[in-house]
């Protein structure tokens, strides 16, 4: 497959992907509440992503994808991230690795950009998976925070 010789060159070169992303993402101010995850969680982050392209691409399942999404939105929302920053840093992600294919691709010929075209595809569908899945767990979470908050008020207003 075409598109698994890109998906090498994304992995091998993980570590400068996701320093750049890092530095891209810390610098927005679309995602300056990232600002309240620990620096070095965000470096973990964004380099698994990287450095395990293939297997993300390829080897998860469905659920598998919305387990780790879903988990995710929760600890964003947990964290007091807003919704906004939280997803355009998802967002910043694709377009970064998609800056990269475009950059470094092979695409000399019809078979070589048919490879990256195909790439682009299982990329977008994967992204789209994960952005679906984190805001349903962020929604979560956040609605399990407000019904909380709820409650403490109706309970302190009963006490008075």
């Amino acid at each position: 497959m075409l598109a698994g010789r890109l998906v090498r060159l994304i992995e091998k070169n993980s570590e400068r992907l996701s320093l750049e992303l890092s530095e891209k993402v810390w610098n927005s101010p679309r995602c300056s509440d990232l600002h309240k995850v620990p620096p070095d969680e965000l470096k973990v982050r964004t380099r698994e992503i990287y450095q395990n392209l293939n297997s993300w691409l390829m080897d998860m399942t469905e659920l598998e994808i919305e387990i780790r999404y879903t988990d995710l939105g929760v600890r964003r929302a947990g964290q007091g991230v807003a919704f906004s920053h939280f997803l355009w840093a998802i967002t910043a992600t694709r377009e970064h690795m998609v800056a990269f294919v475009k950059r470094e691709g092979f695409s000399d010929s019809p078979l070589e950009l048919q490879g990256e075209l195909e790439l682009m595809h299982i990329l977008s569908q994967f992204f789209d998976r994960a952005l679906y899945y984190a805001a349903m767990g962020y929604e979560r979470e956040r609605s399990r925070i407000g019904g909380n908050l709820r409650r403490r008020k109706e309970d302190h207003q009963k006490i008075r």
